[in-house]
């Protein structure tokens, strides 16, 4: 998922249950077209590639991510703006109140989706 902050959800997309999620992140990066300024994207270290981290400074992103303690050449990052990550886990604490969300009801994706969708709009209206 790519969001901008605890109620506002950019894009999303699911992966098979057994993938990883790098796979998914890299596919809605290369959706997101040119900034007009630069932002912070803030990923968890599932999301540290290389390529990750190239497809996010491509469109103009500042990656916030921290490197694997096994990177021979570990960058710098902004531990004070990764420290807001907590905000879009709490984006998924409340798409998870949603008990059809939590245990996963939906056998079809595109209802499983739907409901997403359904959920992210009632949570925008309240």
């Amino acid at each position: 998922m790519v969001a901008e902050s605890a109620r506002c959800a950019i894009g999303f997309a699911l992966s098979p249950g057994e993938a990883g999620d790098a796979p998914e992140g890299r596919a809605l990066l290369r959706s997101i077209h040119e900034l007009p300024m630069q932002c912070h994207l803030i990923m968890d270290r599932a999301y540290e590639g290389n390529e990750t981290r190239q497809l996010a400074l491509d469109p103009g992103f500042v990656a916030v991510v921290p490197p694997l303690c096994t990177r021979v050449e570990p960058w710098t990052y902004k531990k004070a703006v990764y420290r807001r990550r907590n905000e879009i886990e709490r984006l998924f604490r409340t798409l998870k109140g949603f008990r059809r969300i939590f245990r996963r009801f939906d056998k079809l994706d595109f209802v499983f989706i739907a409901f997403i969708y359904f959920a992210l709009i009632a949570d925008g209206l309240g």
